[in-house]
């Protein structure tokens, strides 16, 4: 693709209030929709394939039937249906937002798209995303339920979509957007901010990784930069960065390439 692309997520925690079912911030939610249509508006070769968590929507009804482990049984399939129920809610949502700010936004449901393997992508029909790309839509991806060849049914991530769709589609920067301010060396302390991390630095730095301090069935930050540095180390000239968009306006300088957080990079 000619345009530049880019891969944002807009994680859970920052999109809910993940202490709390159900919960949506919608005040936050309108201003980074603001923040990325103001983004596109200033970077017109600016292609964006947009993620985002299920936070407080999805997170407790998949920890409360183990969804991501698997699902066999008829009790399990009803916490499915109930994953899918919360995240397609928690997707509305965003839609909504998005859509108020005059951003034409089009939902890519994974339940709907993508089967697995054991946790694996191994069939999903990118021809329809490619075209919103081509047509210069805003194409919205999200963590969701999907059915699995071996486990019956699991959860795939955002993150894990991104791993996906990184080798079809190639983008230069891969951008995950949270309410910390970039990757702390000593969770849950959270006393040394780390500005870099590479291959050679993670090894120093993993003790001080830690998943999630709230309900988080898909890994948390440790499994995030795992997955973010495994791509940087596979494709050549892409780059991640771990920040926060808390802060007013930092997902709009991030899209416009400003270094922010922490750097993942080869």
């Amino acid at each position: 693709m000619s345009r530049e692309l880019v891969f944002l997520k807009l994680g859970g925690s920052l999109i809910t209030d993940k202490s709390q079912p159900h919960s949506a911030r919608l005040d936050v939610l309108d201003r980074l929709a603001k923040e990325i249509a103001a983004a596109i508006s200033k970077e017109r070769d600016l292609q964006i394939v947009l993620g985002h968590g299920s936070g407080s929507f999805g997170h407790f009804p998949a920890n409360k039937y183990k969804t991501r482990q698997g699902v066999n049984t008829a009790e399990e399939w009803d916490g499915f249906v109930e994953v899918w129920r919360e995240a397609a809610d928690l997707n509305h949502l965003v839609l909504e937002a998005l859509a108020n700010s005059k951003l034409p936004a089009l939902a890519f449901p994974p339940s709907a798209l993508v089967i697995t393997r054991n946790g694996r992508v191994v069939n999903w029909n990118l021809d329809p995303l490619l075209q919103a790309l081509d047509k210069h839509l805003l194409p919205v991806i999200y963590g969701d339920v999907v059915f699995d060849a071996e486990l019956g049914g699991t959860i795939l991530s955002t993150e894990d979509l991104f791993s996906h769709l990184v080798n079809h589609l190639r983008p230069t920067r891969l951008l995950l957007a949270g309410i910390e301010p970039g990757v702390w060396a000593d969770f849950p302390h959270n006393t040394s901010l780390l500005p870099e991390i590479t291959p050679e630095s993670l090894s120093q730095v993993e003790n001080g990784l830690r998943g999630s301090s709230a309900t988080d069935v898909t890994g948390g930050m440790a499994e995030k930069v795992r997955q973010v540095l495994s791509l940087v180390k596979a494709f050549h000239g892409l780059n991640g960065s771990i920040f926060s968009g808390e802060i007013p306006g930092n997902v709009q300088r991030a899209l416009l390439g400003e270094p922010i957080g922490t750097i993942i990079h080869i």
